[in-house]
């Protein structure tokens, strides 16, 4: 639209009680371009008012009956915002202070002159514009605003934004929340607020202050009153003005408190005391361990060497009535057959040479709780028979002695042989293996149970970091692959012991295969089908991050998935994400 065209569509009220002036003024207006209408007093104008808008008002103050600032009243008072200009022909100043107060837009004094008066109407109509513009402008940053602040609050993460001297600006609901405050700390310092626990986050912010560099995904575990335990990952950014310049920064709170707390039930569930593992078999064993607890059955532990039979002995005991009681454990194999019967049963002075005082023999320590006799396929006859009489009498005698002794001791029993070959062969008392083999428990060897290995690993990593004062992360994905596919003939011990020898001699992030034993990583190789991907580079002393974000995208960033994928426990890539700064990536 051309200033022509503008002008015609301008709408201009003339009120003055002179014709030969009300007529003057109009054609003054007319030549440049404005439509004009004239009124000659209040009502005439206030009548016109009521018919159509106008875009300026121009009336002269000293008007029959109500005056020119009676109608400027009028208007403002009905919210009319159009501007209005005030002619007189006799300047007063308490007239002229009125219309200011009023909102009068300019004050002409008389004679108007056409070019003063097309002037002044054209400043008011600019001015109009631009106060229409700054209310529209006014209205959407309102609007904006309003909409930001719902965003703001809408948003399921704590934020909270501080300017450079660290002096809380605003904090959303979520923020409120989860660090239990109340509303109105805007202009507060930070740290006035935080629970003592929360320090870490304050020197993550305290940084990016600092560096004007974000820091990513701190973990902070801290107590509320009204909460208890809460856990949060800590985020926090820069906050750029214009010009880029730097005004302070924001902090993100993601409540993990309930991921947590199902991990540590997660955890719980693949660990039954000291024994970790989440295949069917293991469960299968913890499931029946509590069905053992309410009785004294004797119990028979097979399984090869190093799969954990004393750490499920001591398991049944620790779950039974009995737990208040001893636990105690005999090596059947790695004694002798006299020194072995005096372990067992004690015995007198004098019984032997080299018996120089009467001694309790195991049996009796372990009254009222529990004995394990380890590797019992080992005793001889002779002692296989005396066990064989404890057994179904509840009674023994000591070395020496014919006195009686009462046995109130369960007994456990275990054995990586066959006792039924050894039976076959004549070795073992088919009558004593029906009385030990009561309930019969078989422990599967690592290389059955593999999907337990990754749980294992991170186990003997938290130990050995403690026991050896490291900061290790695990084993790289390349080792845990080694790892999967060896076939360890000496099950769960040869993993401890290996896992021990590369604490030792790992100065890296990580375990990678040149850490452990050459025959691991050299023999007992399976296939496997379930790790099909390719190592692109090595980054951080061997630990993967291109891979790890490989197998993330392949998952669609199911964690789940990827530590499976990966062969490690959750937890581990976790930190392992921490420890390489890898965050999914914004939508």
């Amino acid at each position: 639209m051309n200033t022509a065209d503008s002008q015609e569509t301008t709408q201009v009220l003339v009120v003055e009680d002179e014709a030969v002036l009300r007529l003057t003024f109009a054609q003054f207006l007319k030549n440049k371009g404005y439509a004009a209408v004239t009124a000659a007093d209040y009502g005439e104008a206030m009548e016109c008012i009521r018919q159509q808008t106008f875009d300026v008002i121009v009336t002269d103050i000293l008007l029959p009956g109500k005056n020119g600032v009676d109608l400027l009243r009028t208007i403002r008072e009905e919210g009319m915002r159009c501007p209005v200009i005030m002619i007189t022909g006799e300047p007063n100043v308490e007239t002229a202070a009125e219309a200011v107060r009023l909102g009068a837009f300019d004050y002409i004094s008389k004679p108007v002159k056409g070019d003063t008066l097309t002037r002044t109407v054209r400043l008011a109509l600019e001015s109009k514009r631009l106060g229409e513009e700054r209310d529209a402008y006014a209205a959407r940053a309102s609007q904006y605003h309003r909409e930001l602040n719902a965003i703001f609050n809408s948003v399921r993460d704590g934020l909270i934004t501080v300017d450079a001297d660290m002096r809380i600006r605003q904090v959303n609901q979520a923020g409120m929340e989860i660090l239990g405050i109340e509303e109105g700390v805007e202009g507060q310092p930070f740290q006035e607020f935080l629970p003592g626990e929360l320090q870490p986050a304050q020197q993550a912010l305290e940084k990016t202050l600092r560096t004007h560099e974000p820091v990513q995904d701190t973990r902070v575990e801290f107590c509320l009153r009204r909460k208890g335990e809460r856990v949060v990952m800590v985020n926090t950014a820069p906050l750029v003005g214009e010009h880029n310049t730097f005004t302070g920064a924001v902090l993100t709170l993601r409540d993990v408190t309930r991921l947590v707390r199902l991990e540590q039930q997660l955890e719980e569930s693949q660990q039954y005391r000291d024994m970790i593992g989440k295949s069917a078999k293991m469960r299968e064993i913890f499931t029946l361990i509590e069905e053992l607890a309410d009785t004294d059955s004797t119990v028979l532990i097979c399984g090869e060497s190093g799969t954990g039979k004393e750490l499920v002995a001591a398991a049944i005991h620790h779950a039974s009535g009995r737990a208040r009681g001893p636990f105690v454990r005999v090596n059947c194999a790695a004694l002798s057959e006299n020194i072995l019967e005096s372990e067992l049963f004690g015995h007198v002075k004098g019984a032997f040479t080299g018996a120089v005082r009467d001694r309790a023999g195991r049996f009796e320590a372990a009254h009222k709780g529990t004995l394990l006799l380890d590797e019992i396929g080992d005793i001889s006859p002779r002692l296989q028979l005396r066990l064989l009489r404890v057994l179904q009498e509840g009674e023994f005698e000591r070395v020496g002695d014919s006195s009686p002794v009462k046995s109130d001791v369960r007994i456990l029993a275990s054995t990586n042989r066959s006792l039924e070959e050894k039976i076959h062969e004549g070795e073992f008392r088919q009558d004593l293996y029906y009385r030990l083999n009561v309930i019969r428990l078989e422990l599967p060897p690592l290389r059955e149970r593999r999907e337990d290995i990754p749980l294992l690993v991170d186990h003997f990593c938290r130990r050995f970091n403690r026991a050896f004062k490291k900061e290790i992360t695990g084993v790289a994905p390349e080792t845990m692959s080694v790892f999967m596919d060896y076939s360890w003939p000496g099950n769960i011990r040869e993993l401890e012991n290996c896992m021990e020898r590369a604490f030792i001699i790992c100065h890296e992030p990580a375990i990678l295969p040149r850490h452990l034993p050459p025959e691991i990583v050299g023999g007992g190789h399976t296939s496997r089908a379930d790790v099909s991907f390719h190592v692109s580079h090595r980054d951080d002393g061997g630990t993967s991050r291109q891979q790890i974000l490989n197998v993330l995208e392949q998952t669609d960033w199911n964690i789940a998935k990827s530590a499976r994928l990966l062969g490690v426990a959750r937890n581990t890539l976790y930190q392992r994400m921490r420890n390489l700064r890898i965050s999914r990536p914004r939508q």
